[in-house]
């Protein structure tokens, strides 16, 4: 059954409306009171948990027989441990500081006009994302810090999630003294939505797309308004010569195998030819007890015949499951060169015991993550302390990385004079 396009222009538009009042009167309320609307939130998912996985199971059911891939059904499955991290995610946010009215510099002109830098809501955000259900709850809650007003569309694959979610937090939210439109659910699954919310330029001033490259392309294709984002995360390591072995494995296998679904997960490990007669037994064991499928250029597929001979797609695949791609190089200044051209520049890492090999590689991976003997999977708002985060961005302006309360502010500039004027 086809959809007006006209009734979601109307009702979309409404909801702009409706969010960029609400903007204005977050932007004003107390830290305080906005760590209250937060606790309520928690409360309120919390109260809720029975429901939420009860509507989590429709759109599980609903996922399966869609035939969605292992990876996405784990990225829209809810349990009791996932939404406990959501309501906690609310009640870490309201710990932090408030990122909105500090200031960020002063001067004083020699006229004597006194001009403070101070941070202040981007507004509007409009959120776009696939799977996830928690995404729901970690975008609200740091919008809504950050005295922003959010509009959400989820993934029509998590629509029965979202919606109970979404409900939760509005109703307790209100009750707390949260602006009515400062949290809205697009409850259309039909494309359309997405390429009407993509024009209101009028009432959104950020973008956030969350899920696979071809959402994310479509929407920087589409939206007339400014998009924040990151397409794939390819993330390598690379095993140094000289490195410690059994630690270099024990993160290779954290980054591929903790959870592979990840945008921050393993998808290239990269081996210096020197350390790799020590290093590939254990390495080769690991892989097999932990049923990791490995593709790899002609000289790893010497180590093992059950290697799989790697394509050039394959360097540049985010494969999001159980398989990695390997390839053994003779030089840092090779591994570097291998990163920076296939890579995503998202996450990468070092596993090394020199000192000079790891400051050479941080300095010159161009990505928005770089590691040191630790695995990929900590590029995340949670684990940089941020509480929760909004995405992670591989874009050079305004934001890159995870994303927490500071990049969903901007600034502006209060200027006080006595009387000036310009000559």
């Amino acid at each position: 059954m086809s959809v007006d396009i006209n009734e979601i222009k109307s009702v979309m538009h409404k909801m702009g409306k409706k969010a960029l009042s609400a903007s204005r009167a977050l932007a004003v309320l107390k830290p305080e009171e906005k760590n209250t609307i937060l606790h309520r939130m928690a409360d309120a998912i919390d109260k809720l948990e029975n429901e939420i996985i009860t509507a989590n199971e429709l759109d599980l059911k609903a996922g399966r027989e869609a035939g969605l891939s292992s990876a996405m059904l784990d990225r829209l499955r809810l349990d009791a441990k996932r939404i406990r991290e959501m309501s906690d995610g609310l009640r870490s946010v309201a710990k932090l500081p408030d990122p909105v009215g500090r200031t960020l510099g002063e001067v004083e002109r020699p006229n004597g006009l006194k001009i403070k830098k101070v941070s202040v809501p981007l507004g509007v955000i409009g959120i776009i994302y696939e799977s996830r259900p928690n995404v729901t709850v970690d975008s609200a809650g740091l919008c809504l810090k950050a005295g922003n007003a959010v509009i959400l569309r989820g993934g029509s694959e998590a629509f029965n999630s979202n919606l109970i979610l979404a409900d939760c937090m509005n109703r307790a939210g209100i009750e707390a003294g949260l602006p009515d439109g400062a949290v809205q659910l697009v409850k259309w699954t039909d494309r359309q939505a997405v390429s009407v919310l993509l024009k209101m330029d009028e009432y959104i001033s950020l973008i956030i797309p969350r899920g696979g490259e071809g959402l994310i392309r479509t929407v920087v294709e589409q939206s007339t308004i400014p998009v924040i984002k990151h397409y794939k995360g390819v993330c390598h390591l690379y095993a140094d010569a000289g490195c410690n072995v059994e630690e270099a494995v024990r993160i290779i296998v954290n980054a591929k195998y903790q959870r592979p679904s990840a945008c921050n997960a393993l998808e290239t490990l990269l081996v210096n030819s020197q350390v790799a007669p020590e290093f590939v037994p254990l390495f080769l064991k690991e892989m097999r007890e932990h049923h990791i499928e490995l593709r790899g250029d002609e000289r790893s597929a010497q180590w093992d015949k059950e290697i799989k001979p790697a394509t050039e797609d394959d360097y540049y695949t985010e494969y999001l499951e159980l398989v990695l791609t390997v390839k053994v190089v003779d030089s840092l200044d090779e591994a570097i060169a291998h990163i920076n051209k296939y890579g995503s520049h998202h996450s990468d890492g070092i596993l090394t015991e020199n000192a000079a090999h790891a400051e050479k590689f941080m300095l010159e991976i161009d990505s928005a993550t770089v590691y040191q003997n630790a695995s990929t999977r900590f590029t995340d708002g949670g684990e940089f302390g941020m509480g929760a985060e909004i995405g992670i961005s591989t874009d050079k302006l305004h934001a890159r990385g995870p994303m927490g309360l500071e990049e969903l502010t901007s600034y502006k500039y209060l200027v006080y004079g006595n009387g000036q004027v310009r000559g």
